[in-house]
């Protein structure tokens, strides 16, 4: 079986702007291509679990956010990184319309995204990581048994005040990328 970091998306590789889906208005928040071939050089995976309520509002589709996946992807392999999977819930419970308001078992905290990855890639959830910018991210990953990392990028500072001691915390995805790289190296 694999390790994998898992990042949230918004606020965390790219900068936060409320139901992105648009590639021209994409950016990369400063050092988050460079943390995933980081993540990549030290032996994992990487893959993308991103709620994307968007879709369930009606704001934009299904489409659009497997296009903007692509976009990132090619952009992460153009500095010789990967992103391995990309996987996103479209539903919400209660501002979802038609077949997308749905309380299911992939929305964040939820573990269905990583368990589709798991299943999917042949990934140790216990030997991965879980990197966001939420409270359900970190939930998330503590949940499935994971090493969980917020970072103060996207919503990152409002929701370290909520939860204390909670979590290791990190200024941006980069600066957890480069400790990560450092403890790893001292075990070699």
């Amino acid at each position: 079986m694999k390790k994998c970091v898992f990042l949230d998306r918004d606020g965390n590789i790219n900068i936060e702007k409320d139901y992105l889906y648009k590639i021209e208005e994409f950016e990369f928040i400063d050092g988050a291509k460079e943390a995933i071939k980081i993540f990549n050089n030290l032996g994992y995976l990487v893959v993308v679990v991103t709620n994307q309520s968007g879709i369930a509002r009606g704001y934009y589709d299904e489409n659009n956010v497997k296009s903007l996946h692509e976009y990132l992807k090619k952009e992460v392999n153009k500095i010789g990184g990967n992103i391995d999977g990309f996987y996103f819930c479209p539903h919400h419970p209660q501002k979802g319309i038609g077949r997308y308001k749905l309380d299911c078992n992939c929305r964040k905290p939820r573990p269905g995204m990583f368990l589709d990855a798991k299943k999917d890639l042949n990934i140790d959830l216990l030997s991965s990581i879980m990197v966001g910018d939420k409270i359900s991210d970190i939930e998330a990953g503590k949940n499935l048994g994971m090493r969980s990392i917020l970072v103060k990028t996207g919503h990152g500072l409002e929701e370290e005040k909520k939860l204390g001691d909670f979590c290791e915390t990190y200024e941006t995805l980069y600066e957890f990328a480069k400790q990560l790289e450092r403890e790893l190296k001292s075990l070699w």
